[in-house]
């Protein structure tokens, strides 16, 4: 960089510091620390390495950049801005306010070139991990000898506090193991947390752990003014395509503010209005000017339109002509990004007949081995459980060339999770991730920013209840489904048998936000006509009689159950019609026709469901009843856990008589 460089180099980084705390000043709320801090780094990145286009933000072969730092959200909208996105001073004006492009922390759906949610610490980790997975997946899956239309990096800021979280080492060591050498990370190391000064919770080598996970790690020595250092580590990270690589980056967080700089009180809280000025004095700026960008640096940043157009036509001129040497190709190409599916896709599924006795995890199994055949883009793992999930789809693990259908995560749940939203996120994949239901726990919060943003994210989760037997309460969901129900945006499927499975997958596939496959480890019997019609719509009627006095719920293997409660009701002159309500979400969709012909008003119902009883009374109603499990299950075999407590044939049959009045 030349001296020239520098000097404009300097403006255009206080101005991001600068519009950064005026939008955080004028909402009188944000984090202006980091974005004073990290200003230098993200500036060299995006002026001098970024591929993109800001006024194409979604061509497939741009750079990813994530801000994992979410707080730190005035840093990305300045350099939007700046950069010639559709965020204009206005929008920063705006910034956390009703409406605005500019929240708080950024969120992948409502601001152009924005990559990620990203806010809650940590996340923003394993989803560029996942975007840079989904980059080699699709390399090997689309490009060709002299025709390489699949090229890109994956940045991602991160912060002390991002590295302490448990997910950033899960994710590191799956990085690190992999080889992704298109993986870079720039950390912005100001050693200052929220409660005040990092060694107050953290001493540890950060450099010695990602070296130890096979990390390229870098250094740069003074990140507030050093940005030839800058420049240099970015290229050293790009030059190694083996390992994914650490910049560790030695900042001030607040840099420029006199009272504040170096220290927590910089961090979350505006600098005030007396030290916005006095820190714009610092930076060499008029302390009177509000959200003011110089000409010269209007001029040389925005040349990014002009850099992300060269290099994108270049692009297309790549693609045209491998468009043109593999027809076949492209047409899946298309496809893949546009979020559909190639034509005869469910063609191949199988289906069960009645007798049959299956568990949904083994049906489930079978319906993914047909699905991969003609869905290339599904891709997805397990937490070192393929075995037992029936995950492990035909076409060998996924290794360090990008080919292979299967990625072991490794006991990694939480880190597989926003691993899988990070796929998403890239686009052109449909990422799925497998473990036992209970331990979706350790998912949750990947799974709530899937939903959040409605990413179409297919979670199996198997070994759905208690009647996985001798494992303990340890193992046994009892309030998960409940409280996954309660989630926005998410469809949360229990199928009844191999049929319904069918069914949950084709949803799962079609959907736009993510779905939950809550799948049984034992047999059950296929009560389902193959189709399983209706089940589509989330609830409909399995058996009937003519004048029903009661209604019998159920999901699951408790829908088995229910038929064997009616034959004993009807034995006993109490007709009885059994619903299986295997997704409430898409029977909420349904309209009130619909819904009223499967659970006719007037007539009393009772629910059974192996898990909590909680939220239920939303289909039964206050004259209805709840077979459930409120307490934790025991170590047995889960027929006989399943008896005891309570979840039983007999159970159900009471309660249908008292709440029929027979």
């Amino acid at each position: 960089m030349t001296a020239l460089d520098v000097d404009l180099s300097r403006l255009a980084v206080n101005t991001i510091r600068t519009l950064s705390i005026d939008a955080v000043q004028k909402a009188n709320s944000g984090h202006p620390g980091l974005p004073l801090g990290a200003a230098p780094m993200a500036y060299v990145l995006w002026q001098h390495h970024l591929k993109h286009d800001p006024r194409q933000p979604h061509w497939p072969d741009r750079d990813r950049f994530v801000l994992s730092a979410g707080h730190g959200s005035m840093l990305l909208y300045s350099l939007l801005h700046l950069a010639g996105y559709a965020v204009s001073l206005d929008d920063l004006r705006a910034f956390r306010q009703w409406g605005s492009n500019t929240p708080g922390h950024p969120e992948w759906h409502v601001t152009p070139g924005v990559e990620a949610t990203t806010g809650p610490l940590g996340q923003g980790t394993a989803n560029a991990v996942g975007m840079a997975i989904a980059e080699r997946y699709l390399a090997t899956l689309f490009n060709r000898p002299g025709h390489t239309i699949v090229d890109h990096y994956t940045y991602a800021l991160v912060s002390d506090g991002d590295v302490m979280e448990g997910i950033a080492a899960e994710a590191a060591s799956l990085a690190g193991h992999l080889g992704l050498g298109k993986l870079i990370y720039l950390y912005d190391a100001n050693d200052i947390t929220l409660d005040g000064p990092l060694s107050l919770a953290f001493s540890e080598d950060v450099a010695a752990r990602y070296a130890a996970c096979g990390w390229q790690v870098l250094h740069v020595a003074d990140g507030d003014r050093d940005y030839a250092a800058l420049d240099r580590a970015i290229a050293e990270a790009k030059a190694d395509p083996a390992r994914p690589s650490m910049i560790i980056v030695r900042t001030t967080i607040g840099f420029g503010s006199p009272k504040k700089q170096g220290t927590a009180a910089a961090h979350g809280s505006p600098l005030g209005p007396d030290e916005v000025k006095a820190t714009k004095v610092a930076l060499g700026w008029d302390p009177e000017a509000q959200f003011h960008v110089p000409d010269a640096v209007r001029a040389y940043m925005g040349a990014a339109v002009t850099r992300g157009e060269a290099a994108h036509a270049a692009w297309r001129e790549r693609f045209a002509a491998w468009r043109a040497a593999h027809p076949e190709l492209a047409t899946l190409w298309d496809r893949a990004w546009a979020g559909e599916l190639p034509d005869g896709w469910d063609a191949a599924l199988p289906a069960w007949k009645a007798g049959e006795s299956v568990a949904t995890r083994v049906a489930s199994g079978k319906i993914m081995a047909a699905l991969a055949k003609a869905v290339p883009w599904l891709l997805g793992g397990d937490a070192d459980l393929g075995g037992s999930t029936k995950t492990l789809v035909p076409g060998g693990d996924y290794d360090r060339t990008g080919a292979g259908r299967n990625l072991r995560f490794g006991v990694r749940e939480h880190a597989m999770g926003s691993i899988c939203n990070g796929m998403a996120y890239h686009g052109a994949i449909k990422p799925f991730a497998s473990t036992f239901f209970v331990f979706s726990d350790y998912m949750r919060p990947a799974v709530r920013i899937a939903a959040l943003n409605g990413q179409g994210v297919v979670y199996v989760w198997t070994h759905d209840s208690i009647g996985l037997g001798e494992d303990g309460p340890t193992h046994q969901p009892v309030e998960h489904l409940a409280s996954l129900r309660a989630m926005p945006n998410l469809a949360v499927f229990r199928p009844a048998d191999a049929n319904e499975t069918v069914v949950a997958w084709k949803v799962a596939l079609t959907r736009k936000g993510p779905t939950a496959l809550v799948l049984s480890r034992q047999d059950l019997p296929v009560v389902a006509a193959a189709g399983a019609p209706g089940a589509e719509r989330g609830g409909y009627v399995v058996a009937d009689s003519a004048g029903a006095k009661v209604v019998l719920i159920g999901t699951g293997s408790e829908v088995s159950l229910a038929l064997e409660a009616r034959a004993q009701l009807e034995a006993a002159g109490v007709p009885a019609r059994v619903v299986s309500l295997p997704c409430w979400e898409l029977f909420a969709e349904q309209d009130a026709a619909w819904r009223a012909s499967v659970l006719p008003p007037g007539v009393p119902r009772v629910a059974v469901e192996a898990g909590a009883t909680f939220g239920w009374e939303r289909w039964t109603g206050d004259t209805g009843a709840v077979v459930g499990l409120d307490r934790f299950g025991a170590s047995a075999p889960g027929e006989v856990l399943l008896d005891k407590l309570g979840v039983s044939v007999a159970a159900v049959v009471a309660a249908a008589r008292r709440v029929a009045g027979a």
